[in-house]
């Protein structure tokens, strides 16, 4: 667990810096590709829930579960194939990190994070010295 300083902009940045996010996109999607068939089934993403959403879906109940597992591929699964390709997945992560910067705001705070949570890869690349000029 690490204490970290964040904001809207700590996500936003990391979102837009293309290459890092990319690379960061790729790494989250061979660890929930299961199979490493190169698509992230409606199995795979549920196993991998807890990764994508940090606020506690282990904790809920199942028809909610899969009430999210519907909305998620009825918005991202672009092709109607059933399953998720990097793009669409890359889709995804956007779609969360953006929703979890509108939901810290402008204003700093302070946070524990996981080592290796979401936020604290955008910590991190804020800490590697990646920030935007003035």
């Amino acid at each position: 667990m690490n204490i970290a300083v964040v904001n809207s902009s700590t996500v936003t940045e990391f979102v837009d810096d293309i290459a890092t996010f990319d690379n960061f996109v790729k790494n989250q999607f061979s660890m929930v590709d299961q199979n490493g068939d190169g698509l992230l089934s409606r199995d795979e993403i549920r196993g991998g829930l807890g990764k994508f959403m940090p606020l506690g879906s282990q904790s809920q109940p199942p028809e909610l579960i899969e009430s999210m597992l519907g909305c998620i591929f009825e918005r991202f699964d672009e092709d109607k194939k059933g399953a998720l390709n990097l793009n669409e997945f890359k889709c995804l992560m956007r779609e969360i990190m953006h929703a979890l910067a509108r939901g810290i705001g402008g204003s700093p705070i302070t946070a524990v994070l996981e080592q290796d949570s979401w936020l604290m890869k955008a910590v991190q690349r804020e800490f590697d010295g990646h920030k935007s000029p003035p």
